[in-house]
């Protein structure tokens, strides 16, 4: 066995790290009970300001890039989504914290940065669009997400492996927005100011 597959476990490792709970708290915030309750940058911006929902982002970003980084430069492409996604569930489901979680959009995109970093620039348009025209951040990183395996699908030389990978992440994130597809129906979710 490859001893470096063993970074996969300390790539979930890495994503139960509590940003959200570290960053909020420093200014006299808890994000699990403020707000929507989702230790993620959003409601962390909406609670405790804008500068603590970026560091947030940035610190939720780096779970997801660290891992696929480190991997994708020491065993390659297959072991940098590897870790990458252990990350994104290590971030959704901290065994630390009664697997209670975040909803894995940052993570996802740190990963995604690192192994599909021209379709990553294409989602992000269509994210600032889309929080251009709504003012909610769920509907974009929600379609953003949805539209990841798409764009590793096109992509040349895209392996079955990438698509299956990118494809489950894409539906674990969506599954983990149930509540705001539900407000979204009913015209209840908020906006970002």
């Amino acid at each position: 066995m490859n001893l470096w597959w063993l970074l996969i476990p300390a790539s979930y490792a890495l994503g139960t790290f509590p940003t959200a709970h570290i960053v909020a708290g420093f200014v006299g915030h808890d994000p699990t009970s403020e707000g929507s309750g989702n230790p993620g940058a959003t409601n962390v911006y909406r609670v405790a300001g804008a500068k603590a929902g970026a560091i947030v982002l940035l610190g939720d970003l780096l779970k997801g890039l660290i891992p696929s980084l480190v991997c994708l430069l020491v065993d390659g492409r297959l072991l940098g989504l590897i870790a990458g996604l252990a990350a994104m569930v290590g971030h959704i489901a901290p065994i630390t914290r009664r697997l209670s979680g975040g909803k894995g959009v940052a993570t996802l995109t740190g990963l995604s940065v690192v192994i599909y970093p021209f379709v990553v620039l294409t989602l992000f348009v269509v994210w600032v669009l889309l929080m251009k025209l709504f003012r909610k951040a769920s509907i974009g990183s929600l379609v953003m997400v949805m539209l990841l395996p798409l764009g590793v699908l096109i992509m040349p030389g895209t392996r079955w492996y990438e698509v299956i990978i990118t494809g489950a992440a894409s539906v674990i994130v969506t599954l983990r927005h149930h509540e705001n597809i539900k407000r979204l129906f009913k015209g209840e979710e908020q906006g970002i100011e």
